[in-house]
C-alpha cells in the first residue's frame, strides 16, 4: 500500500502596513498574494498583522506596540517565521530578528526562496543564485550577531569586522563569477536564437499563475510543467508550432508579479531576451482573478522596463470558465456598480473598444473554449508579420478559413 506524502508546513505569520499610498483594501489584496506565495514556499499562514502608519518605521518597520503584540502571539502559538509584505532594510531585518527571536523574511526573500526551489536548469539556478547574492551582500552584518559578545573588550574589536569583510569579499567574488557565467550562457543562447532561422517568434507573457503553461501545452501539444502555484515555470520553453500550414516559434517565459525584486529582474535579463526578441506578444491574463487589472499594470510596467511596450500584442483573457462577477440586488439602491460587477460581455465591450477587436481574446485554455477564435487571431497576426518580412511568400499562407480541418 502506498503511503501518502506528508507535507509539514512551516507555521508563519505575515505583516504589512496601511499607508497613504496603500489603503486597507489594497493591503488585503497584497497579503492574499503573500499568503499564496508562502503556501508555494511551503508555509502555512496562521495569522495576519497590519498597522496603519504614515510610513514604515525606519528601525523596526512596524511600531513597537505592534511588534510586542506579534511577539506575544508567536510565543503563544509556536510560530517559526514572520514574513513582511515589503522589502526590509538590513537594519530593520537585524532589529526585528533581535526583538522577535524567530526567522524574519520579507517579500523579496520569499520570492527568491521560491525561485531557488523552482530552478531546474543550470542557467536558472545560476540566475537565482546571483539574485540571492545581490540581496545578501548588504545584509551580511546582520549575520554576525553571535560576535556581539566579543565587542567592547580589549583586543576584541577587530575579529567581527574582519569576518564580515572577508565574507563580503567572498560574496562579491561570487557575484562576479556568476555574472561572467550568465554572460557566457547568454551568448550561447543568443547564437541558438540566431540559428532558429526566419520563423516568426511569439512569446507568452503575463502575471504568474495565469495559465501560460497550460496554453502552451494546448497550442503546441507539448508537456510543459503546470501547477496551481506561483512561479511553476522559471525556465523558458520554446516550441515550434504550426497553425494550418504556417509555422512559428512559441516561447513560455517566467511569470511576473507585483513588487518583483529588482535583483530578479536584473538576473533574469537573459531569459527576458526571449520577450525582447519576439515579434508578437500574447499577454495572458487570468480574468477570474479579482485584481487582474492590477496584474496587467504590473506586467506592462516590467515590459516598459525591458523596452517591450511597443511590440504588437494580443491580450488573451484566460479562465473565462472561472469568471464570476459580483452581483447587486435589484432592490439595492446604495451599492455603486464598479468593474468588479461587470459581466464578461461588458468586459469584452470595454477591452475590445480600448485595444481594438483584433487585439483582444476571451478564452478558457483548460476547456478550449473560444479556441478556434484564438487560433484564427494568432494565425492572422503571425501571417501579417511573415508576409511583411517575406512578401513573396504571400501566396503560401492564405487567409484563415474556419471550415478547414484544424491541424
Amino acid at each position: 500500500m502506498l503511503e501518502k506524502e506528508i507535507i509539514n508546513f512551516e507555521k508563519t505569520v505575515i505583516a504589512g502596513v496601511i499607508t497613504q499610498d496603500q489603503n486597507e483594501e489594497k493591503l488585503s489584496e497584497y497579503l492574499d498574494e503573500l499568503e499564496f506565495l508562502t503556501f508555494t514556499a511551503g508555509g502555512e499562514v496562521v495569522k495576519r498583522f497590519s498597522q496603519k502608519m504614515e510610513r514604515p518605521n525606519a528601525k523596526t518597520f512596524l511600531g513597537t506596540g505592534k511588534i510586542d503584540q506579534i511577539h506575544h502571539y508567536i510565543v503563544e502559538n509556536d510560530v517559526k517565521t514572520i514574513i513582511f509584505d515589503d522589502e526590509l532594510s538590513p537594519a530593520q531585518q537585524k532589529n526585528l530578528n533581535k526583538m522577535l527571536e524567530i526567522k524574519v523574511l520579507d517579500r523579496t526573500n520569499l520570492i527568491l526562496d521560491i525561485f531557488a526551489q523552482r530552478a531546474e536548469t543550470s542557467y536558472a539556478r545560476t540566475q537565482v543564485e546571483l539574485a540571492q547574492c545581490q540581496y545578501l551582500l548588504p545584509r551580511l552584518s546582520g549575520m554576525w550577531t553571535h560576535l556581539e559578545r566579543q565587542r567592547g573588550g580589549i583586543g576584541m574589536r577587530g575579529p567581527g569586522e574582519t569576518e564580515i569583510e572577508t565574507d563580503r569579499r567572498i560574496v562579491r567574488d561570487r557575484i562576479s563569477l556568476l555574472k561572467a557565467k550568465i554572460k557566457s550562457i547568454d551568448r550561447q543562447m543568443s547564437v541558438q536564437r540566431g540559428n532558429r532561422g526566419a520563423l516568426v517568434r511569439v512569446a507568452l507573457v503575463g502575471y504568474t499563475n495565469v495559465g501560460k503553461s497550460t496554453l502552451m501545452n494546448v497550442i503546441s501539444k507539448s508537456e510543459v510543467f503546470v501547477e496551481n502555484k506561483l512561479f511553476a515555470t522559471l525556465d523558458t520553453t520554446v516550441r515550434k508550432v504550426v497553425i494550418k500550414n504556417l509555422p512559428f516559434l512559441l516561447s513560455d517565459t517566467v511569470g511576473f508579479i507585483r513588487k518583483l525584486p529588482t535583483q530578479l529582474v536584473d538576473s533574469f535579463k537573459g531569459t527576458l531576451d526571449e520577450v525582447r526578441e519576439a515579434d508578437l506578444l500574447l499577454h495572458v491574463v487570468d480574468i477570474s482573478h479579482p485584481d487582474f487589472e492590477d496584474h496587467i499594470e504590473s506586467v506592462n510596467r516590467i515590459l516598459q522596463d525591458i523596452g517591450c511596450m511597443n511590440k504588437k500584442t494580443i491580450m488573451v483573457f484566460n479562465k473565462i470558465d472561472n469568471y464570476s462577477p459580483l452581483t447587486i440586488d435589484e432592490d439595492d439602491l446604495i451599492t455603486e456598480k464598479t468593474s468588479k460587477h461587470y459581466t464578461l460581455s461588458e468586459w469584452k465591450d470595454t477591452w475590445m473598444s480600448n485595444v481594438g477587436e483584433e487585439n483582444a481574446l476571451f478564452i478558457s485554455a483548460v476547456n478550449k473554449e473560444n479556441f478556434e477564435d484564438f487560433r484564427k487571431k494568432v494565425y492572422q497576426a503571425v501571417r501579417q508579420i511573415h508576409i511583411t518580412r517575406f512578401p513573396y511568400n504571400n501566396f503560401l499562407y492564405p487567409d484563415y478559413e474556419e471550415n478547414e480541418v484544424s491541424e
